[in-house]
């Protein structure tokens, strides 16, 4: 490796990450801490590019070089005078060229031992997608199942806050892996982001490999994202353990799980268009009168007899191998203290 640069495996070894490129590119999916200090803008580059195809790869250059130039000198005097001598920053663009190639110059000119990423983000994102095809085989899961309304994810953080390791997919994917999963005021992750938040949380649980890790079961899609095929392969061969709540103690926890539906049932109608074709034009009908009435209760009765548990029946006994003979675990409450009761029971059990 040339002097002034590192590779993937040296990230750890610097002070401060620095992502070179543009806003746009840095909000898909960035090294986890790394910071956007853009050598070029999104609207500076798309002229730099037009102008090294409509004109010449010479006058892009030139109009490059002002841009990044300014652009790395308003970034030292705004973010690095304050650095001392013996600050070490790693700079990385899309492939690791021109962008953090002059960034790091700049750096290193001034004095500081800066290094460029080899390679740049692809190099990263090309580690992200080997990892992530071999760290869900290196873990022992243990399933979290049940059906749509018995508080897994709740029951998943209750785990989680009573010391057991956790793999919470929903949380890292900003869904709650439903038609009307949708979260209100948290969009959902790009694809590439989602992976690298998987496997950051992965590659933490493999740190203690011999410790059984509860993950909540899973279709393999989440919202619109995907999950890896490794961790699908992973999950689906777990043990699993199944939570068996009555109707309606699942009824009242998703009414206060889902409670922003009631601030605004023009959401929830729109989410409900989603099933046309799965249910009869009758029975949606039906729920949007329910829904323009404010009977909710009868609404997330009817949904979860109509449509998630015969959903919910078909999918576990076809994708998970050990569901039939999953421990079980009844419950007639699912209240916040009586899911971390649930939770303790889980954890006894495992002793």
């Amino acid at each position: 490796m040339q002097k002034g640069q590192a590779t993937v495996a040296q990230l750890g070894e610097y002070d401060e990450i620095i992502d070179a490129r543009t806003p746009a590119e840095f909000a898909e999916d960035h090294v986890p801490g790394a910071c956007n200090l853009p050598a070029l803008g999104d609207e500076e580059r798309v002229r730099v590019g037009t102008l090294y195809k409509q004109v010449s790869p010479f006058e892009a250059r030139k109009l490059g070089a002002v841009l990044v130039a300014r652009n790395v000198a308003t970034h030292v005097e705004a973010h690095f005078l304050d650095k001392p001598r013996s600050w070490r920053p790693l700079v990385y663009c899309w492939r690791g060229g021109k962008r953090s190639g002059a960034f790091t110059h700049i750096l290193r000119e001034i004095g500081w031992d800066a290094a460029r990423l080899d390679g740049g983000y692809k190099s990263w994102r090309a580690h992200v997608i080997e990892r992530l095809a071999v760290l869900p085989g290196q873990l022992r899961f243990r399933v979290v199942s049940g059906a749509t309304g018995s508080g897994k994810s709740r029951l998943l953080e209750a785990l989680g806050r009573q010391g057991a390791p956790i793999l919470h997919l929903e949380d890292l994917a900003a869904h709650k892996g439903s038609v009307l999963g949708g979260l209100p005021d948290r969009p959902q992750p790009s694809q590439k982001m989602f992976e690298t938040r998987l496997c950051a949380a992965l590659e933490a649980l493999a740190r203690e490999p011999e410790r059984e890790v509860f993950v909540e079961a899973e279709s393999r899609r989440i919202g619109t994202l995907n999950l890896p095929d490794s961790l699908i392969t992973a999950i689906r061969a777990a043990p699993c353990l199944r939570v068996e709540a009555t109707r309606e103690a699942r009824v009242a926890f998703l009414l206060g799980d889902y409670d922003y539906f009631l601030a605004d049932p023009r959401w929830l109608m729109e989410k409900l268009a989603h099933l046309r074709g799965l249910q009869s034009n009758e029975t949606l009908d039906r729920w949007r009168d329910l829904v323009e009435a404010g009977d909710f209760q009868t609404l997330v009765a009817e949904l979860l007899e109509r449509h998630y548990d015969p959903l919910y029946e078909r999918s576990q006994n076809r994708n998970y191998r050990d569901f039939a003979e999953a421990d079980r675990l009844t419950a007639d409450d699912l209240g916040a203290e009586a899911i971390d009761s649930l939770a303790g029971r889980v954890l006894a059990s495992r002793r």
